[in-house]
């Protein structure tokens, strides 16, 4: 038996065992003196019996474990896998309890203490097993193990990741009840009672604006509906002065005017018949010649391919809003093609081709008359020399260039400061009044209005189509003092991103055939400033016009 030791070299000891003890860092056994390269095994397992071995092996932080046996609750513990393991997902449904299994300390602590074999056929003691390796500076620090719950029971499927749904915002923004609309960002804030007197008055003209705007298209839609009652009221007149002897009735001054407002429209047809004449002495039998013509040529394959290709392109954009004229179910297509190919054969004896456009013009008048009526009707009014100069192709180049001279000086007497903004952008009629004059407008205007327009240009000539052309100016003028040549372009071709959007947002269904429907553009806003032009216009301007550009004709 050993003698006992004093209390100072008891702590001498107890002091001497601690240094020397590996310390525990991320589950691993380290030695103070493993950087100084010193092999201190033997000193760490010095004056350590047996049964302090097994201490060691056992988790420092555990209580001593009593002789008696007594039960002990055990539940089940987490599963870990190291960071780089894939981890399974995760489910939010709680497992069902389970009862804990109790065994007795003597179980326990054979548990803790005995470690299996490598061959798995025999216990090995911790009391024989060697000190935990301490690993060396170069090796790599070990893995932090990472708590992986169980995967959710079987006919359960995990919940979907929640995403994050942005909240609607009610009221104005935090930015918006700070900032001042009613003055520049660069001056300095207003008071905010003066701010708050400022935001009333503005809503109160904005809507006293829109009240004033509703006001006046209810004013037009009155007066387009009493002008159409005006016209079914007049057809008996029409009936009996007109439609009988209709060269001299023109000559009057109140037909005339009745004219201006309007043809009926089941007079439409026989008016324009009249109106455009036949000085080309064409017979009905000659649209029934080019039609057989065009359709051997078609049958043989002679016809050009090119040709018949812009012809089908020009038929799906001929008032594609009323349906008509679709390829598929259009009850009026395969007549269109007709008098569109017998038209192309008629004009191969003089040499011109196809012109882009003229699927409109024919559309139009197959609406109102039979198709061997419509070819008459093109063919002669084709003839004017306006139009011909239009359609006649590379041969009558400088026709087209006096009528755009023409144009310039009448916008620049009309409207003055939309010919200086075009002029500043390098704007000519040649990029836009094609457009307006091929299809004679109903590329852009809607059906009504330019059927109102026909009746007028078939009756006064090449005169009021320079007109009506002003007049659509003058409806979208303000939109044509835009600083960039581009946006300009927009406006005139009808693609303005900013019109577009805001007749999206009021509801308003834009028609391709009717482009400046997106500007406000109706019948009656259209002929309020083609009366308004009375004040400036002169049929004698337009004859000094053509005189001094065009002396030939």
């Amino acid at each position: 038996m050993s003698s006992p030791r004093s209390p100072i070299d008891e702590h001498e000891r107890r002091s001497t065992e601690s240094d020397k003890r590996p310390h525990q860092v991320d589950g691993v056994y380290r030695s103070h003196h493993v950087d100084s390269g010193l092999d201190v095994s033997e000193d760490a397992n010095e004056d350590i019996n047996p049964l302090d071995m097994k201490n060691i092996s056992l988790d420092v932080t555990k209580p001593s474990i009593p002789s008696e046996s007594v039960a002990i609750p055990i539940t089940p513990t987490k599963e870990y896998s190291y960071a780089h393991d894939p981890v399974e997902t995760t489910s939010p449904t709680p497992k069902p309890y389970s009862k804990p299994s109790v065994i007795s300390a003597s179980v326990a602590l054979s548990i803790n203490t005995d470690v299996a074999s490598p061959s798995g056929t025999e216990p090995v003691s911790a009391s024989t097993s060697a000190p935990p390796k301490t690993p060396t500076p170069d090796s790599a620090p070990p893995r932090t193990p990472v708590p992986v719950s169980s995967p959710p029971p079987a006919g359960l499927s995990p919940d979907k990741p929640k995403t994050h749904r942005q909240a609607r915002s009610v009221g104005p923004s935090m930015l918006e009840k700070v900032i001042s609309k009613t003055r520049p960002t660069h001056l300095p804030p207003k008071n905010k009672l003066e701010d708050v007197k400022h935001m009333k008055e503005y809503a109160e003209m904005m809507e006293r604006s829109k009240a004033a705007e509703r006001q006046k298209k209810h004013e037009l839609e009155q007066r387009r509906l009493a002008r159409e009652r005006a016209v079914e009221d007049s057809l008996h007149v029409w009936q009996r002065e007109v439609v009988p002897n209709w060269k001299d009735a023109i000559r009057k001054p109140h037909i005339r005017q009745m004219w201006w407002r309007g043809i009926p429209t089941r007079l439409r047809g026989d008016m324009w018949i009249k109106a455009i004449g036949n000085g080309l002495a064409i017979s009905k039998d000659s649209y029934k010649r080019c039609l057989a013509r065009a359709n051997r040529a078609l049958n043989s394959g002679s016809f050009p391919v090119e040709t018949l290709a812009i012809i089908e392109e020009d038929i799906r954009a001929t008032l594609p809003g009323l349906h008509i004229f679709h390829p598929e179910t259009g009850p009026l297509y395969q007549d269109l093609k007709d008098l569109l190919c017998a038209w192309v054969v008629s004009r191969s004896d003089e040499g011109l081709g196809y012109v882009k456009g003229v699927a409109s013009m024919a559309g139009m008048f197959l609406i109102n008359m039979p198709g061997d009526d419509a070819f008459v009707c093109i063919r002669n009014l084709l003839e004017r020399h306006c139009l011909r100069s239009f359609y006649g192709g590379p041969s009558v180049k400088d026709d087209i260039e006096a009528y755009y001279r023409i144009f310039d000086t009448l916008l620049a007497d009309g409207l003055p400061k939309v010919f200086f903004n075009f002029k500043q952008h390098q704007i000519s009629p040649s990029q836009y009044l094609p457009d307006w004059v091929l299809p004679m407008f109903l590329h852009h205007l809607p059906f009504e209005a330019c059927a109102r327009i026909w009746d007028v240009i078939i009756l006064e000539g090449d005169s009021f189509l320079y007109r009506a052309a002003l007049a659509v100016i003058a409806v979208i003028e303000p939109r044509l003092f835009f600083p960039d040549r581009q946006e300009l372009m927009e406006v005139l071709r009808g693609e303005s991103k900013a019109a577009l959007e805001v007749a999206r947002r009021s509801g308003i269904l834009v028609d391709q055939s009717a482009r400046y429907e997106q500007y406000g553009m109706n019948e009656e806003v259209l002929w309020v400033q083609i009366m308004g032009m009375e004040e400036w216009w002169k049929e004698s301007t337009w004859s000094r016009l053509i005189q001094r550009e065009l002396p030939d004709v």
